[in-house]
């Protein structure tokens, strides 16, 4: 299943050493996610501390485990959105399997 995920990053001022740690651990992690092709686009929203990611997992509960996880998901405002082919995307398939990305 892909899902789109909404993540605002609330984290509290923390003593350098301790932001940089986790930042670094978040960084890892999400390269796992990203080689295990879990994690397979992220983007930032200009000006807030929003991201958002399109997800791959094989149902929610997976999608949670990976979600919960992440570093910096005690101070994270999460909302996930699961996503189904659009018509016109199963038709655009069907004429031309090898310029749709694979799902």
């Amino acid at each position: 299943m892909e899902f789109l995920v909404r993540q605002e990053n609330n984290m509290p001022q923390l003593p350098t050493d301790e932001a940089a740690r986790i930042k670094s651990a978040e960084r890892t992690y999400a390269q796992e996610l990203r080689d295990q092709g879990i994690l397979k686009r992220l983007w930032r929203i200009p000006g807030t501390r929003t991201a958002i990611g399109w997800y791959e997992a094989e149902n929610a509960t997976e999608l949670h485990d990976v979600l919960s996880n992440l570093p910096t998901f005690p101070w994270q405002s999460i909302t996930v959105e699961a996503l189904a082919t659009h018509p016109q995307e199963q038709v655009l398939a069907a004429s031309n399997p090898s310029k749709v990305a694979k799902r």
